[in-house]
């Protein structure tokens, strides 16, 4: 079954009709306004931006492998400690129980299994 989508499309044409009737919302002359340093401080401000290099050693190439479904129990103080996470929480629990497999396989801490 497929998600229901919020997702509308619009064709540039659709979009620039759009901009003519005033339905965009958008400040331009505000934009506009925003220059060298203005510019560089409003970027610096953005919590969202990363102002960092990336961590280009763990960097993984390539299509990552296709996951398992699977049932599995798990405490629920630990379940509900992850989904305080908030969205993607299992992709969490899945970097979680990949670290330790890494570390296990690279002769970390702890009796191997």
């Amino acid at each position: 079954m497929r998600k229901k989508s919020d997702t509308v499309r619009y064709t540039a044409e659709q979009i620039k009709a759009k901009i003519a009737r005033g339905e965009d919302k958008t400040d331009w002359h505000k934009a506009n306004a925003l220059v060298g340093k203005k510019l560089e401080a409003s970027i610096k401000a953005d919590a969202d931006d990363v102002h960092e290099e990336p961590d280009w050693p763990n960097a993984v190439m390539g299509v990552p492998a296709p996951k398992d479904h699977i049932n599995i129990r798990i405490d629920h103080d630990v379940l509900e400690w992850f989904r305080a996470s908030g969205r993607g929480y299992q992709t969490l629990m899945n970097n979680v129980l990949r670290a330790f497999v890494q570390s296990r396989r690279s002769g970390g801490s702890g009796a191997k299994r």
